[in-house]
């Protein structure tokens, strides 16, 4: 049995999460987290590595003997991680799991993603890509269409570059002010896209170009407040399984949208190895797809992996050596919910270094760092906006959103806030 030494890109939730799930594994011989978070320590070696210098990369992995890297976020995707170590003599070997910079591309460009899909029959939102030179055709377009208006800037923008707009003149005045620079240069492009009206679910896959696994459905939450009201943020919790992705509708998903998917990609000589997260939308009985992104979602992971029964690293061998087809894939029949606990005045402005107590005595659930670091003494604080996912099983819904709202009871710093309402939309 060959065994693997790791190195695990990213620092938040998503990779506390894989990182777990690929510690419980017979053919891990050492795992490496860069940068990690003070979670992530239990379960393989934090190295102060930043995931998109891939020339440290390069030598930490050379050095160290590393034969796989899993890419926990899509920075270093978008930017071509996967492309650098194809071209590199000494790296070509050791797989990359995650596309190459062109099938990244589904998620660092939103106008790609929706010509793919136009090409390839996909079924998604109608939509315009406008740029300051074509600004009045977003305009025109716009005043096609029905209110409430949907504006997503074609780049990066960490999640924050989609806006809902209720009104057509606030619409076209926000169109103007995100090609002029509301977003930076993710927003030199923007795509004005229809309204969509129904109920989110996250569909995942992973896939080694030709065959494809489907991983267990989520919902997250992404609304601050409760009854999804306030700001977006990362996402606030999740629950699997989503009652509405029943058999008939993942068929039609499977159908629809998945494999039209791998064979566009494969037809179009993109080279993907790695997860896909399609951000689906249920318009009556009917799947849309309203995004792709080319990892794993946040705190989705934080559910999708205790879902998993089998072994994640098989899987992922499976990817890089084009064997997906003959691994197994075992689904936990259990549901599994995670509630996200972040500090006050997240997603604006908040304090860090809050002194966080009270893990010990958490019983029944698994806690996924995302936002903490330990000080110079070894004292877990908060460094981010999100700060612990607690993840939970049940027998159904309620037990499992019970027991992660028991055990944020017992965790405490300064500032500690959490929806009470996780998966308050389904049945």
């Amino acid at each position: 049995m060959k065994k693997y030494t790791i190195l695990l890109l990213g620092s938040g939730g998503r990779e506390s999460a894989l990182a777990w799930k690929l510690s419980q594994s017979d053919k891990l011989e050492k795992l490496y987290i860069a940068p990690g978070n003070g979670g992530t320590l239990q379960y393989g070696e934090n190295v102060g590595l930043s995931p998109l210098d891939f020339e440290a990369i390069k030598e930490f992995v050379v050095s160290n003997g590393i034969n796989m890297v899993v890419v926990g976020n899509e920075d270093p995707l978008v930017a071509g991680i996967f492309d650098y170590f194809a071209a590199d003599a000494a790296l070509c070997e050791i797989p990359v799991i995650g596309p190459s910079k062109a099938g990244a591309q589904l998620e660092g460009s939103k106008d790609f993603a929706k010509e793919f899909m136009a090409r390839h029959g996909i079924p998604t939102a109608q939509h315009l890509s406008v740029e300051a030179d074509t600004i009045e055709d977003g305009y025109r377009f716009l005043e096609s269409m029905k209110a409430p208006y949907v504006l997503k800037a074609d780049g990066l923008a960490a999640g924050k570059g989609v806006l809902i707009v209720p009104e057509l003149d606030e619409a076209k005045m926000q169109l103007k002010a995100m090609l002029a620079g509301m977003f930076g240069a993710s927003s030199r492009k923007v795509v004005v896209e229809q309204f969509l009206s129904g109920i989110e679910c996250s569909v995942f896959v992973v896939t080694d170009g030709t065959d494809y696994k489907i991983l267990p459905v989520a919902k997250d939450y992404k609304r601050i407040g409760e009854g999804d009201t306030g700001p977006n943020t990362g996402g606030m919790g999740a629950v699997s399984p989503v009652s509405f992705a029943n058999a008939e509708f993942m068929q039609k998903v499977e159908e629809r949208i998945i494999i039209p998917t791998i064979k566009g990609l494969k037809q179009e000589n993109i080279t993907y190895r790695g997860f896909i997260f399609f951000g689906l939308i249920n318009v009556d009985g009917e799947p849309y797809v309203i995004e792709y992104n080319v990892r794993m979602g946040d705190p989705e992971t934080e559910v999708v992996m205790l879902r998993i029964g089998s072994d994640l690293l098989d899987l992922l061998e499976g990817v890089s050596t084009g064997t997906l087809a003959s691994r197994k894939l075992e689904i936990d029949s259990r549901y599994a919910t995670t509630v996200m606990v972040v500090s006050d005045g997240y997603p604006g402005s908040y304090a860090k270094g809050k002194v966080i107590t009270g893990l010990e005595s958490v019983e029944g659930s698994i806690l996924f760092h995302a936002g903490t670091s330990r000080d110079a003494d070894g004292v877990l604080r908060t460094s981010g906006g999100r700060v612990i996912a607690v993840s939970s099983y049940g027998s159904t819904k309620k037990e499992a959103l019970s027991q992660s709202f028991a055990n944020i009871e017992k965790i405490n710093f300064e500032g500690k806030r959490f929806r009470r309402d996780i998966g308050f939309d389904l049945k």
